[in-house]
C-alpha cells in the first residue's frame, strides 16, 4: 500500500560513543573529539550519547556548554528506578536525582568537547492527576514502513519490526531499550506494547502528552492534542508543521509494520488509544525474547488456551496491575506459572518478563 509518512528523524547508523563523562561531581566534562556521530533525518541531525553520570550531591537542575555545534538533553533517574523525559539543557527536571544521563544533539558541523553543571533549584509544583498506567490518549496513528532504514537512535528496520515513532525526541528510548514504551489500542480491541526509537510524524518538538506548563511548543493547545491534529482539523499555525509544511494527515504516532499488521491488525491508518507508558507508576518489567524483533503473546487470561489480544515487543516495558497464577511456561527468564496482568483482559507470562518488582496477587 502507497502512504504518506510525514517525517521521520535521524535515521543514520551508530557508529561510535562518546568516551565517558569525566570523574564523578556536580560538575564535569567530556572530550567528544574523534568519536564519530550519528548523522541524518530531516532535518539533518547528530547524535552522541554520553552515558549515566553519577552525581556528587543530588540536584535537579543541569546546565551545559558546547564547544562547537550542538545542545545537551538530560534526564533523571527516578525514586522509581525509571527516567524522567530527555529536556534540553538548561533544564529543570521534575525529579532531584543523584544519576543523570546526557546526549548531544547536533544541527550543523560537529562538536569538541561539553561541560556540565549540576545544581539544586527551587521546583515547580508535579503534575499528578495521572492514572497508575500512565497518561493515555486517542490518537490517529500512520504505518511507517522504510524497511532498510534507520531510526533516531540508530536501529536498523527490519521487516514485520516492532517500534513506534512520536513526534518529540523528549520520549525517544535508546536503540535497544525500552526505557519509554508505549501501549497502543485499536477499537478491534487488539493491544501492542512497543518501544519509542524514532522521531515523527511531522513535528520533532511536540510532546503532545504532556501538560502546557512543561509541553516544549504548541503550548495553547490542549494536553494530548498533537498539533499535527489541530493543524489538519482546525487550521492551527495555518494547517503547517512546526517546518512550514502542509500538515496531510492529523498522524500523532507513527507504527512499525509488525506493530501495525501483527499487533493490532491494521488494514489502513486508524485511531488508536495510546498509553505513553513512562508517565505511570507502578511495578514495571520489560519484555525479553530471544529473537532480536521477536514478540510475546498476550493473552485474555493466564494460560495459553485463551484468545491471543495483543503482542509485546521485545524491550519494551510494561506497566504491571497485578499477578497471578496460571499455566507453567518456560521462557527466556526461566520456568514460571506466573502471569501478570497488564491492562484489563491483557496478560503476559512471566516466564517473558524481566525486572518486575512489587506486583501484588489480582
Amino acid at each position: 500500500m502507497r502512504y504518506l509518512l510525514p517525517l521521520v528523524v535521524g535515521a543514520t547508523l551508530v557508529v561510535g560513543l562518546a568516551s565517558p563523562a569525566q570523574a564523578a561531581g556536580n560538575e564535569w566534562s567530556a572530550d567528544l573529539s574523534g568519536h564519530a556521530v550519528t548523522w541524518g533525518g530531516s532535518p539533518r541531525t547528530g547524535l552522541i550519547e554520553l552515558g549515566s553520570h553519577r552525581l556528587a550531591q543530588p540536584a535537579n537542575a543541569v546546565t551545559a556548554a558546547v564547544t562547537g555545534d550542538g545542545v545537551v538533553d538530560v534526564r533523571g533517574l527516578r525514586p522509581d528506578g525509571q527516567w524522567t523525559e530527555w529536556l534540553q539543557a538548561p533544564a529543570t527536571l521534575p525529579v532531584t536525582t543523584s544519576t543523570v544521563q546526557t546526549r548531544v544533539v547536533l544541527s550543523d558541523g560537529k562538536a569538541s568537547h561539553v561541560k556540565l553543571s549540576a545544581s539544586s533549584v527551587p521546583a515547580a509544583s508535579e503534575d499528578v492527576s495521572v492514572a497508575a498506567a500512565g497518561r493515555s490518549y486517542r490518537v490517529y496513528a500512520t504505518r511507517e514502513g522504510l524497511v532498510g532504514g534507520t531510526t533516531a537512535n540508530g536501529h536498523t528496520i527490519r521487516s514485520r519490526d516492532h517500534f513506534v515513532a512520536l513526534p518529540s525526541r523528549r520520549g525517544l528510548a535508546p536503540n535497544n531499550s525500552g526505557s519509554y514504551s508505549v501501549q497502543i489500542c485499536a477499537s478491534n480491541g487488539r493491544c501492542e506494547w512497543a518501544p519509542v526509537w524514532d522521531v515523527g510524524p511531522w513535528n520533532t518538538k511536540d510532546d503532545y502528552w504532556n501538560p502546557s506548563s512543561t509541553r516544549e511548543m504548541w503550548k495553547d493547545l490542549p494536553q494530548g492534542k498533537p498539533e499535527a491534529q489541530a493543524a489538519y482539523e482546525n487550521n492551527y499555525n495555518g494547517g503547517k508543521d512546526q517546518y512550514g509544511r502542509e500538515v496531510a494527515n492529523p498522524a500523532g504516532i507513527d507504527l512499525a509494520d509488525g506493530t501495525f499488521w501483527d499487533g493490532l491488525k491494521l488494514t489502513t491508518n486508524s485511531w488508536v488509544t495510546v498509553t505513553y507508558l513512562w508517565t505511570g507508576s507502578g511495578p514495571v518489567g520489560t519484555v525479553r525474547t530471544s529473537a532480536a524483533n521477536g514478540t510475546v503473546n498476550v493473552r485474555s487470561g493466564a494460560n495459553s488456551d485463551t484468545s491471543q489480544v495483543g503482542l509485546a515487543a521485545n524491550h519494551a516495558q510494561v506497566r504491571v496491575t497485578c499477578q497471578l497464577t496460571g499455566e507453567s511456561v518456560t521462557g527466556t527468564q526461566g520456568t514460571s506459572n506466573v502471569w501478570y496482568r497488564i491492562a484489563s483482559g491483557k496478560h503476559i507470562a512471566k516466564a517473558y518478563v524481566a525486572g518486575v518488582s512489587g506486583a501484588t496477587s489480582c
